[in-house]
């Protein structure tokens, strides 16, 4: 299929302009460049009836600087001559994409193509019926939501040959700087006659199909292993296709985690457009702080769309500003680099446009104070595949209303100490899988003066999965397993027995406070007390029968311990989970506490004041920024939000690294000098009351 290069060279403006463009970016990497991101996403009928003047004026009004452009895959916007690669049926003798890439050219952007190969239409399937996805039952499967198209598979000849051709024809006739991929790497398990083959030469088995109790073990971790395989090569060949036409280009997959290990890509396109349902309004921030753990430092790029995130799909509806506003914010806080999607080039609902118009001009304008070099943060919340997501959510958002700075920490192949090297604390959240290489870094973390605040199961399975006999991490406990998880405790109750003990400061007064649902029993050593002690469950009906059997008890909510120069909490219970399910305040108290204690230093980041705040800092090259995300809101944990609802001023106290100075100090949101002074290391400051979003900017 391969189309010679003659045939496409059909220069013209377009691909002198973008010669041009790489002339001037040819000897230099532009990965780092971009700092606000725009994405046209042409629809079939975009061609003719939309205005390429409306968006570049756009573009350049909000000082986009990178764009993603759409181009081909399941419909071409360009004039292709790939046999197959269907042109849109509007196309005429335009060039929708061609035009919009030489506009974003004279305006300095850099501009990346966006293609989609997870759908065909009739003649892919008429000339090459085994390029399409097959079922379990053996049927080709039709497209879900548009039944006239057909399903590729992504791990055969549509992708390998196919679309390696489209990108091929795409880089020779335009001079982008790289390929974006939306749902590359398919959708779903492919039974096609290519997977079956592949697979069984790989494994020396057949694809795994569903049964009573699911599909047959060794088949499903072999074909997981074979599919990271087969994308990563997929990665490699099309990264390859492109760096033959501009070796300053990349391949930029929509969805990097089965390839990860594998591969490195210089951006990271990070796609968690708006929320639905129950998300909170710090998913996006902690959708930053997921892909930092795994992908360092390097550039991170968080795609948000303007419409409503559901499973009914109104691609062309428009959310409420305040929303738009607030999900950006708190990803740019928490350090993406902003990216805005519109679907549909015909703007049907003009409310998105001034308010991402403001954003991004504000972020233009202090483009300096948002170029982040490392994060400040002293606490690490440990992230594991294989944990419940109320757990950590629970944490989190612990840490989150304690106004605690923290990262994620991927607990991965790269958990090790340069990892850790960062943190004073680590919070694992039920982290109940870990190795024994694992456990042997978190006590030499522990033994070297870090921190520790373990829930629940942490350490009782092995990496595989299997049951210890004991905790991998008992000698840090100071506890041992009894053999036993009770799963329910149906109206258990906390005694708070040492009110001097920093972990119940701010419970003055209270005499016991709610346990959890789920329990590890364990041995303690003799007479050991705590300043949470459990109480036994009683009766919660009849009500007559509602009071307590027993005084004593010894059995202890918490162990707080010193072992060698670090401090060790652990809760032998889901206080995270619980937090996270009935959000008493006592518990998301007692873990900030926790972490507070286990630090055994200040936090390098005080905020106090009303509300909810999301904090975060940052290290720039000359400056240090506070930022300080209004999340005070009635639809916090369900949105959109529909106003935002200001709160008053706040006192920061934030730490400077490296015994720097201050010169001055800024609000980048007012617009206004602060009054402030410096004591030793620390900055002092009283912001201006708070709408969305503030940033306390110290030029060093």
């Amino acid at each position: 299929m391969e189309i010679g290069r003659r045939e496409w060279m059909q220069a013209g403006a377009v691909a002198a302009a973008g010669v041009a463009f790489a002339q001037r970016t040819a000897t230099e990497s532009w990965y780092d460049r971009p700092m606000r991101w725009a994405q046209l996403a042409f629809v079939e009928d975009d061609p003719g009836r939309y205005d390429p003047g409306f968006w570049l004026d756009y573009f350049k009004s909000i000082h986009a600087d990178g764009a993603c452009l759409s181009a081909g895959g399941c419909v071409a916007f360009y004039p292709t001559r790939v046999p197959l690669h269907y042109r849109s049926k509007f196309l005429g003798n335009s060039d929708p994409f061609g035009e919009m890439l030489a506009g974003c050219r004279k305006l300095g952007m850099n501009a990346i193509a966006r293609v989609d190969p997870h759908a065909a239409h009739q003649d892919v399937y008429d000339a090459h019926p085994d390029w399409i996805a097959v079922e379990a039952n053996g049927q080709p499967r039709r497209h879900w939501a548009t039944p006239s198209l057909w399903v590729t598979c992504a791990l055969g000849p549509y992708n390998f040959e196919f679309m390696t051709t489209v990108i091929h024809e795409i880089t020779t006739l335009y001079q982008v700087d790289g390929i974006f991929a939306n749902r590359w790497s398919g959708s779903g398990m492919c039974y096609c006659e290519h997977c079956r083959r592949n697979f069984q030469d790989f494994s020396g088995l057949e694809l795994p199909r569903m049964v009573a109790a699911g599909p047959p073990v060794q088949a499903r971790i072999q074909y997981d292993v074979w599919q990271r395989k087969r994308l990563l090569e997929l990665y490699l060949l099309w990264d390859a296709e492109i760096k033959k036409q501009n070796p300053n280009a990349a391949f930029f997959p929509n969805g990097f985690d089965q390839i990860r290990d594998g591969a490195s890509v210089p951006v990271l396109f990070a796609d968690r457009q708006a929320r639905s349902g129950n998300t909170p309004a710090w998913q996006n921030g902690k959708s930053a702080k997921d892909a930092r753990s795994t992908f360092g430092l390097k550039p991170i790029v968080g795609l948000f769309s303007v419409g409503l995130e559901a499973p009914y799909r109104w691609k062309d509806s428009v959310q409420n500003p305040s929303e738009i506003r607030m999900w950006a914010v708190d990803g740019i806080a928490q350090g993406f680099r902003p990216w805005v999607i519109k679907f549909n080039a015909k703007p049907l609902d003009r409310r998105w446009l001034k308010p991402v118009n403001d954003l991004f001009v504000w972020h233009w304008k202090n483009e300096k104070y948002m170029r982040n070099e490392r994060p400040l943060a002293r606490v690490g919340l440990v992230a594991a595949p294989q944990s419940a997501a109320d757990q950590e959510s629970g944490f989190y958002h612990a840490l989150l209303e304690a106004r605690i700075p923290f990262e994620m920490v991927a607990l991965d192949d790269n958990f090790d100490a340069s990892r850790l090297q960062p943190f004073k604390v680590l919070a694992l959240p039920n982290v109940s899988y870990l190795s024994n290489r694992q456990c042997a870094l978190l006590r030499g973390f522990v033994e070297n003066g870090g921190g520790l605040v373990a829930t629940h199961e942490t350490s009782l399975l092995d990496e595989h999965g299997q049951l210890r006999d004991n905790f991998g991490l008992a000698d840090l406990f100071g506890v041992s397993y009894a053999g036993n998880v009770i799963a329910r405790q149906q109206n258990a109750y906390l005694n708070l027995v040492d009110h001097s003990h920093p972990l119940l400061a701010g419970l003055e007064g209270a005499g016991r406070m709610v346990h959890g649902v789920a329990r590890v029993e364990i041995r303690t050593p003799p007479g050991l007390r705590a300043p949470l002690m459990t109480i036994a469950s009683y009766p919660d009906l009849p009500m007559e029968e509602v009071y307590q059997r027993s005084t004593t008890t010894d059995i202890p909510g918490v162990i707080v311990r010193t072992v060698g120069a670090g401090r060790i909490a652990y809760f032998p219970w889901d206080i995270d989970r619980t937090f996270w399910e009935v959000m008493s305040p006592d518990h998301g108290i007692v873990l900030a506490n926790a972490v507070r204690w286990a630090a055994n230093e200040e936090q390098p980041l005080q905020v106090k004041g009303p509300g909810i705040l999301d904090v975060a800092l940052w290290k720039q090259q000359s400056s240090v920024t506070a930022h300080l995300v209004n999340l005070s809101n009635p639809m916090m944990l369900r949105g959109p939000f529909r106003e935002i609802l200001p709160i008053g001023p706040q006192k920061v106290r934030l730490k400077l690294p490296d015994e720097a100075k201050a010169r001055d100090v800024r609000y980048l949101v007012a617009e206004v000098k602060a009054q402030w002074r410096q004591i030793g290391p620390w900055i002092e400051a009283a912001t201006p009351p708070i709408g969305l979003h503030e940033v306390v900017a110290v030029d060093l």
